[in-house]
């Protein structure tokens, strides 16, 4: 406790709360439309599919557009945009509860986008946190400031008994005070030293493109103009990623022909993924497979999305102390064994919530032991990689409700979905067994750049 209590003064520790903060509020909008999904349901008739696409639109949302904030990141004051994503996230949240009537289902995908914004916080909150913060404890600071992803526990305990009472739709403007307190700490505290280059302007107009772009795309899809059914469904990421990728500097596009890039990207797809995947579709989950109350879903999506938050600063630890790299073997292999054993084993409740409790260790210490990895291997790109493979994550949670709302349609089960994912987390396994030697290479901190703590500091978000 004392080494970790000399790691947090190492830095500026309000800068640190700031961005947990801004994280972590983010965080529960993103994922707002999971545990009030059953109260939706009872207003808007949807398929098993359609509920599925309706929970992913945020994650999504937030994928896309982590990329394009990461760039604007780059050349702009974090804390500045990290106000402008606060105001945008809130939007959904001040126009549901002033609609005179339901809302349509089109018109809450288009919410679902800003939704995102909330999400996308992750390519701002992460870089200023750790920007503040010398090399030596990068882990465990990203760690931190990512730990904001406890957010969707305040969803599972408090939307589910508010929607209870009051609707869904007012139960929703609650956010709007929790972004408040977010919005101040930012204001007061946060204060980004990392260093500037690019055009504000261009980095700025293609993160409104990439946001204009995606609210026609959620729209086309119900629409039939990518193909009627699961098609245009399963397409829509891809789009999507093609349109961040477009506004982005020619040279920020190099890293996308790393191979250690595309590796760092699936792997955080799984882990990061499968966190905030899951959390937005538990709650259908739990009341589809065990016809669980709502309101108890809520409580038991808030316990799991607890878990994940909670251990994901000691998954950045131990990577400080084994290396990201040693930690992602045991953790991609517990992660694929409790996919498969889902997907052979549809378990009674009381083993299934154990299984999920595990899959939430694993996906909240793999998130940590990830981006432990990020600044040894882009030092003076963590801005963009934050949002590049941030994007991946949001990719895979957009995928995870998606992929099990068509296998419960399709097959009356959910196997088929986890059988996917657990497939995914073996193949992330392999490509860590073949590429670890390599790997600890720079994956294990030079004792040299230890000793030069804010000297090596400088250097680190550095074009």
């Amino acid at each position: 406790m004392k080494n970790l209590m000399i790691s947090l003064r190492s830095g500026d520790w309000r800068a640190l709360l700031a961005c947990f903060l801004y994280f972590d509020t983010g965080f529960t909008v993103w994922v707002l439309y999971g545990p009030l999904a059953p109260f939706i349901a009872k207003d808007i008739v949807m398929s098993p599919a359609q509920q599925g696409f309706l929970v992913a639109v945020p994650v999504l949302a937030a994928a896309i557009l982590r990329v394009t904030l990461g760039n604007l990141y780059q050349s702009a004051d974090g804390r500045r945009i990290a106000l402008m994503g606060i105001l945008l996230s809130a939007l959904p949240a001040i126009v549901l509860p002033l609609l005179p009537g339901v809302p349509s289902y089109s018109l809450l995908l288009v919410l679902g986008v800003f939704l995102g914004v909330g999400g996308a916080s992750f390519a701002i909150a992460l870089p200023i946190a750790g920007s503040n913060y010398p090399p030596r404890v990068q882990g465990l600071v990203l760690g931190v400031a990512a730990a904001g992803n406890i957010g969707a526990v305040l969803d599972g305990f408090l939307f589910p008994g508010l929607a209870a009472h009051f609707g869904w739709q007012k139960a929703a403007g609650a956010a709007v005070i929790l972004l408040a307190v977010a919005a101040v700490a930012v204001f007061l505290w946060a204060r980004d030293r990392a260093p500037k280059s690019g055009s504000v302007v261009r980095a700025f107009g293609g993160f409104v493109l990439n946001l204009a772009g995606l609210m026609l795309l959620v729209l086309a899809v119900p629409a039939g103009l990518f193909g009627h059914g699961r098609a245009g469904v399963l397409l829509l990421p891809v789009l999507g990623a093609l349109l961040a990728i477009a506004v982005l500097p020619s040279k920020y596009r190099t890293v996308l022909a790393e191979r250690d890039t595309w590796v760092i990207m699936l792997i955080y797809s799984i882990t990061f993924g499968g966190f905030v995947g899951m959390s937005s579709y538990v709650a259908l989950l739990l009341t589809n497979l065990y016809q669980m109350p709502k309101v108890e879903a809520g409580l038991f999506m808030a316990l799991l999305a607890f878990t994940g938050a909670m251990v994901r600063p000691l998954g950045g630890w131990v990577a400080d102390r084994i290396s990201g790299v040693r930690a992602l073997l045991m953790l991609l292999a517990l992660i694929s064994l409790c996919d498969a054993a889902f997907a052979i084993w549809m378990p009674p409740l009381g083993s299934g919530i154990a299984l999920l409790l595990i899959l939430y260790c694993g996906f909240g210490l793999g998130n940590g032991a990830t981006f432990q990895l990020v600044p040894h291997r882009w030092q003076g790109k963590t801005g963009l990689m934050s949002g590049i493979i941030g994007a991946a994550g949001g990719i895979g949670g957009f995928y995870l409700p998606v992929i099990m709302g068509i296998a419960k349609e399709s097959t009356g089960s959910y196997q088929m979905g986890f059988a996917t994912f657990g497939a995914l987390a073996g193949c992330a396994f392999v490509l860590v067994v073949l590429l670890r030697a390599q790997w600890l290479r720079w994956a294990v901190l030079a004792p040299e750049a230890v000793s030069h703590g804010e000297a090596a500091l400088a250097g680190l978000h550095a074009e």
